[in-house]
């Protein structure tokens, strides 16, 4: 009887695959590092390296083996697959998308690879959109959006400076709230005054007014009302701004007995921002909306105040 012929003996890039396909990877990265040691210019060592090294979430080698593979084998789609792959860890998705492009140039069949360059694709979407929204989200810029306000506060008190004062306090406060808002979901019911620097007693009287039970009834929101309205007088305030959130308001006469049917702006949660002032008076809405998880407060939306003002006239006409 014959003897059997000996099985050849494994060779490192063997081995190194064996542990790869364990899981193993850190003992597959090292077992091809012997076979690189003994064949530096093995491409597929480094392309199989280069898979362990982005298992191991070793980027920068993972990257620099990938590279290696394409200068050893330029016409190799999978040097460019690897490194497509390491640049998407990476979130690089720009540079990935153009790695995954030259994979397919070499190998337009690979299904892997398109499916690939569609994912990649969506995340570079997904990522652009995402950093929109923390730009919109952290860079808060409220006044563009007030030009109206603008314009009949400079006519009303044009001959005095003052107009811009309080042009600058609404925007503050209502900055201030959708920054707010961006953080935790929620503003506080407020009114905020605009005190008069020279005749106000400071000691007496804050430049915010808390007004969480106001909605509550008819009786507490006549009661709150009459309330600022001497605290107004009282501080010699000489403008204020409302803010309350959308979902306290729950009773209709909030709306001189409208309710709902009067209102044309959907069911987004938001706020309402009230500025008064003895000559003018404004109102708006400003909506907000989830999306990738992130609170985002939309453009304010103006409301018409004789038909759904928050509060009454603050200050006596002038």
């Amino acid at each position: 009887m014959g003897e059997s012929e000996a099985k050849p003996e494994p060779t490192l890039k063997d081995q190194g695959n064996e542990f790869f396909k364990a899981g193993n990877y850190l003992k597959a990265a090292a077992l091809y590092t012997q076979a690189i040691k003994k064949d530096p210019s093995n491409a597929t060592l480094y392309s199989n390296r280069a898979a362990a090294f982005l298992h191991l979430v070793k980027l920068s080698k993972a990257l620099a083996d990938a590279e290696t593979t394409i200068n050893l084998k330029p016409e190799w789609e999978k040097g460019y697959f690897r490194k497509g792959c390491v640049l998407e860890a990476m979130e690089r998705y720009d540079d990935a998308l153009a790695a995954f492009q030259m994979a397919s140039k070499f190998n337009p069949q690979s299904s892997e690879v398109s499916k690939k360059m569609k994912t990649i694709t969506q995340l570079a979407k997904d990522k652009k959109r995402t950093e929109e929204l923390e730009n919109m989200r952290s860079n808060v810029d409220m006044a563009k959006h007030f030009d109206t306000l603008k314009s009949e506060l400079s006519e009303k008190y044009g001959a005095e400076d003052g107009w811009k004062e309080f042009f600058s306090f609404h925007v503050e406060t209502v900055e201030n709230a959708v920054k707010s808002w961006h953080e935790t979901s929620k503003v506080d019911p407020r009114v905020y005054f605009l005190l008069n620097k020279e005749k106000t007693d400071t000691e007496k009287y804050a430049p915010v007014v808390n007004i969480d039970k106001a909605f509550e009834s008819p009786h507490t929101h006549s009661d709150c009302f009459a309330f600022l309205r001497k605290y107004a007088e009282d501080s010699f305030a000489q403008a204020a701004c409302l803010v309350t959130p959308k979902s306290i308001i729950s009773y209709p006469q909030v709306w001189k007995g409208q309710g709902s049917r009067k209102w044309k702006h959907g069911q987004n949660d938001g706020f309402f921002v009230q500025f008064e002032s003895p000559s003018v008076r404004r109102l708006w809405f400003i909506p907000s909306s989830t999306e990738k998880g992130k609170t985002l407060c939309r453009d304010p939306v103006p409301l018409d105040i004789s038909a759904h003002e928050i509060l009454p006239r603050v200050f006596k006409q002038v």
